[in-house]
């Protein structure tokens, strides 16, 4: 089992560290799952036991100049490690203005993943900052729980409003209640709505728009006016919105009714899969 890549352009590794800015806000642990053409940053909290879930997922060729893995056999040619996203951010952060990074696997008493920086110093000498990350290899066995999530038929797609202004929102809310609905309908509209014994508050949100596809997925019977609707955790909702730093090449909300809320984000290259289980 070998991992080891580079990236040696500055505007790769800037975007490589923002998904990992991200995926710290979204995940304290996750899982780094390593193929031969793609890197996934994977969450994996039971969906159905009422955690959240996460599939983050970028082409190993969009950021690195070089990269080489070997699986844990010919068959199964993937490496699952379990990581503390906060020390991969961190160790990022030291990248800001470097000439290169070095990411491998490597074993110093413990299994580590080594992130070697390439710093430019004032005297245009190198120096290297190198930062071990404990990692906890995951067994084969395993591996089937952390596969890309299916995402069931939704009732309603839609293009989600600008984050920035969500998130204020949301904000707002949660000094009032814990839980929140979400609900859209086929006609591009979106409400944010709390319900207190003393009060109802509703944010409205119009002519947002359809996805393409959403035409063909969604219900071809359904009333457009009728809302699809989830109750869901407002904290994990506000989470998912921190997260996003930088505002989606493209954001999309899939609402299974009384089921689940699945955000399917683009970041120029990244692409971003959240799905938070509604309240029983």
């Amino acid at each position: 089992m070998k991992f080891r890549a580079k990236i040696g352009d500055t505007a790769c590794l800037n975007h490589f560290t923002r998904t990992s800015n991200m995926i710290a806000k979204l995940a304290k642990t996750c899982t780094l799952r390593i193929s031969p053409d793609k890197l996934n940053f994977i969450l994996s909290d039971k969906v159905a036991n009422g955690g959240v879930g996460m599939w983050c997922e970028l082409e190993q060729e969009n950021f690195f100049s070089e990269f080489q893995m070997e699986g844990i056999s010919a068959e199964h040619n993937e490496i699952y490690v379990e990581l503390t996203s906060e020390n991969l951010s961190r160790a990022l952060k030291t990248a800001q203005n470097a000439r290169a990074l070095k990411m491998k696997l490597t074993n110093k008493h413990f299994p580590c993943l080594t992130v070697s920086v390439d710093m430019l110093s004032v005297s245009s000498s190198s120096r290297v900052v190198t930062h071990d990350i404990p990692i906890k290899v995951i067994p084969r066995k395993l591996w089937k729980d952390l596969q890309e999530p299916t995402v069931p038929d939704s009732d309603v797609s839609i293009y989600l409003p600008v984050l920035k202004t969500m998130k204020s929102v949301v904000e707002k809310m949660k000094n009032i209640s814990n839980h929140l609905i979400i609900e859209a309908n086929l006609n591009g509209e979106l409400n944010l709505k709390i319900e207190t014994e003393l009060v109802c508050v509703t944010t409205h949100f119009k002519d947002l728009g359809r996805p393409p596809l959403a035409s063909e997925s969604c219900s071809q019977s359904r009333n457009p006016e009728q809302m699809a609707e989830v109750r869901i955790d407002i904290k994990k909702l506000l989470q998912f919105l921190a997260g996003q730093q930088v505002n989606p090449t493209k954001a999309i909300c899939n609402i299974v009714n009384h089921r689940i809320v699945h955000f399917d984000l683009l970041h120029e290259d990244v692409s971003l899969q959240y799905f938070i289980p509604a309240l029983s």
